[in-house]
């Protein structure tokens, strides 16, 4: 099982965390990593709010890193390149063992500002945003982009995307995740694994990380395998299933994948996950936060509806561990969750883009 090298970031195997908005907090990292995430990443940052935000409650949610966490990733998504620098010091400052930029994010009030995927149509100000934040991090940290294939399908879009891929690395990035799918596409449609291996084709030796489908131990592998990249990076799928790192780590030893776990060890990760959460935001905001974890988490249980619905009412600590005595007290069989219902989902997207048109292979 070969490692993954981002600069001189030495990753235990390639299959890691991606940036989740709303989601890869401090307490999902945490999980994730005591279950076998080699690396991960936090949620995506503005520059500006990274900037400003130095001290406080606020402060201390997104830029807490922990000893236990390392390596882990700090990623920052703005409109102006003069914003990327002080913003790329202070996360620096903060403890972030990598900086990752996003050109990605399709959701369409961040095209509006100009900010994430919305790059990917002006090639120019994205690689002075790279040399921006290549400038100002230390020579020791290593500097990432994230993007998708394009903002469309259309010939214009393919020549920006290379252009960026080339001149990032040329500006001295380690590495690049890429996602199958289009910003016009958002989360709806195949992502296309077929243009992930024509972009490790021409990226030659340099590092590409491929994203998108995968909700599997056996889709990370089988994306590895297919297309070459070096690695994959896990969005939706590590929701509510961190033990998806874990199972990948075990295929690619040539061993079975894992059973899903029972629910009883579900349980005592979600009430851990639990209480990570009220440690950083608090017992007021905490359950509500959580809601949205324990739905995910819900997945894996054989009345997956029935606990959906169950954490979906909680309003407080007491109604959280009651679903937890009620509904896990026998320790059943866990289930693998459903890949259809997770590709179904658009967290973070406000409206629809068109169907891919690439398939998987």
């Amino acid at each position: 099982m070969q490692t993954l090298r981002l600069g001189n970031v030495e990753i235990e195997f390639p299959i890691v965390q991606a940036a989740l908005s709303g989601y890869s907090d401090w307490p999902m990292r945490m999980i994730a990593r005591r279950l076998g995430a080699p690396y991960t990443l936090c949620e995506v940052m503005l520059d500006r709010f990274v900037v400003e935000v130095s001290k406080g409650s606020k402060a201390h949610r997104y830029l807490r890193v922990d000893n236990e966490e390392h390596p882990v990733g700090a990623q920052l998504m703005g409109a102006n390149p003069a914003d990327f620098e002080p913003a790329t010091a202070r996360l620096v400052e903060a403890g972030f063992d990598v900086i990752d930029i996003n050109f990605g994010c399709p959701v369409k009030k961040v095209l509006g500002r100009c900010r994430g995927g919305f790059h990917l149509s002006q090639p120019q100000v994205a690689l002075e945003i790279v040399a921006r934040v290549r400038q100002a991090a230390p020579d020791h940290v290593p500097v990432t982009v994230k993007m998708r294939r394009g903002m469309d399908d259309d010939n214009q879009s393919r020549d920006n995307f290379f252009q960026i891929l080339d001149g990032a690395f040329d500006r001295g990035v380690s590495g690049i995740t890429v996602h199958g799918r289009t910003v016009s596409q958002r989360y709806q449609g195949p992502s296309c694994w077929k243009f992930l291996r024509e972009v490790k084709e021409h990226a030659k030796d340099r590092v590409i990380l491929g994203s998108g489908d995968l909700f599997s131990a056996e889709a990370c592998v089988e994306m590895i395998h297919q297309t070459g990249v070096d690695g994959v990076s896990v969005a939706r799928g590590a929701i509510g299933n961190p033990w998806i790192f874990a199972q990948a780590a075990a295929l690619l030893r040539g061993e079975p994948v894992p059973e899903p776990p029972t629910l009883h060890a579900q349980r005592e990760v979600i009430r851990t996950h639990y209480q990570l959460a009220e440690q950083l935001y608090g017992p007021q905001r905490c359950c509500q936060l959580m809601r949205k974890f324990g739905i995910k988490y819900a997945r894996m249980h054989p009345d997956s509806t029935r606990i959906r619905d169950a954490f979906v009412r909680v309003r407080t600590s007491e109604d959280w561990q009651h679903v937890l005595d009620t509904y896990y007290a026998e320790d059943l069989p866990g289930r693998y969750p459903p890949a259809e219902a997770l590709d179904s989902e658009t967290p973070g997207s406000q409206s629809h883009g068109p169907k891919a048109s690439c398939s998987r292979t």
